[in-house]
């Protein structure tokens, strides 16, 4: 098979298209015939040299893909050589094929094509372990989402609307809070503009959020800690903006709210099944009902990675880069029709 490799790290140049051993599904794995994977700043991190595969990882980047089954691994029971899936993986998404364990497959949902079901796997892991399985989430409750127009933001923004709650987003200019407005986001603040700790006080009446998902992480800790409601749940699942900051356990204190970081990646095999069972049970039902979908801002051929990955830094997208694989048609419609 082909994969994406990076003989040294370096700038989008460094994914290198070569040939390399097939793999082979071990205990409790299957074998995936990959359509398409997803760009996510991770593998922009592991292509730079700094984030590593966990042990025993593929060591190809691709966190999440879709695909159709092409053969089971030992001890394998309830899916089928031919099955329509994706799945969340710890690296080798980037590739014709690759090994997957079974607890991190997913049904590609009713009426949702195969590539576009690509999208999904790390979105829906990462937003519903950390807004509902960690912060709990309520009807009622304020979320606020930075990055709204990102992938990760979309989608919690759709989430956190099917669930009740009201929804604030940051996001960079009109255009892109114009996007987060028709997914269903309630307050729109313009972090190039705004003070989204001022804009939120006034939007809530001086409450502030009761849950806030986070993508930059040191450089907004103090503000984010100013936004919170009392009893307030902050989640950093990014560190976009550096990695040390200075926390105010006064005003934590003050607001009996919580800090919270988490990574998906490096988790073993059990927790991650434990959140696609999750996954599946809530969110899946609202995506193959309508009222959640995932946001694709375009399709870039696998073996041209360097271009998704030049997209992702470019910064201008809304939603999911996604890679198709050779040969594999754009848009491939699952055995459901698209609603």
């Amino acid at each position: 098979m082909h994969a994406i490799t990076i003989p040294e790290p370096g700038g989008p140049e460094a994914l290198v298209w070569a040939e390399v051993p097939d793999p082979v599904p071990a205990e409790g794995e299957v074998l995936v015939e990959v359509v398409a994977s997803a760009v996510n700043r991770a593998d922009l991190l592991q292509r730079q040299g700094f984030y590593d595969p966990p042990p025993g990882a593929s060591p190809y980047p691709g966190l999440e893909c879709s695909g159709r089954i092409a053969a089971l691994g030992p001890g394998v029971s309830g899916w089928a050589v031919g099955d329509e899936v994706c799945a969340l993986l710890a690296g080798g998404g980037y590739a014709e094929k690759v090994a997957v364990p079974v607890g991190q497959l997913l049904p590609v949902p009713q009426g949702l094509d195969l590539v576009t079901a690509a999208a999904l796997p790390e979105v829906t892991a990462t937003v519903w372990s950390n807004v509902f399985m960690v912060a709990h989430l309520r009807p009622g409750e304020t979320l606020l989402v930075h990055g709204g127009a990102s992938g990760i933001g979309t989608m919690a923004v759709q989430l956190g609307k099917a669930v009740g709650a009201r929804v604030a987003v940051t996001a960079g200019g009109p255009g892109k809070l114009a996007r987060c407005a028709e997914l269903g986001a309630d307050i729109l603040i313009d972090y190039r503009e705004q003070d989204f700790v001022e804009e939120l006080r006034t939007a809530t009446g001086g409450a502030g959020a009761d849950v806030i998902l986070d993508i930059v992480g040191a450089k907004y800790l103090d503000r984010n800690v100013r936004a919170l409601a009392v009893n307030g749940r902050l989640a950093v699942i990014g560190l976009q903006g550096g990695v040390k900051g200075e926390l105010n356990l006064g005003a934590l204190l003050a607001k009996r709210a919580a800090v919270t970081a988490t990574s998906l990646r490096g988790r073993p095999p059990a927790e991650k099944a434990a959140i696609i069972a999750a996954v599946t049970e809530h969110v899946w039902p609202l995506i193959g009902g309508g009222q959640v979908r995932p946001v694709v801002d375009r399709t870039v051929p696998l073996q041209d990675a360097a271009d998704g990955h030049r997209a992702l830094e470019e910064g201008s997208h809304v939603g999911k880069v996604l890679l198709v694989a050779p040969g594999r048609p754009e848009r491939h419609r699952s055995r459901s029709p698209v609603r």
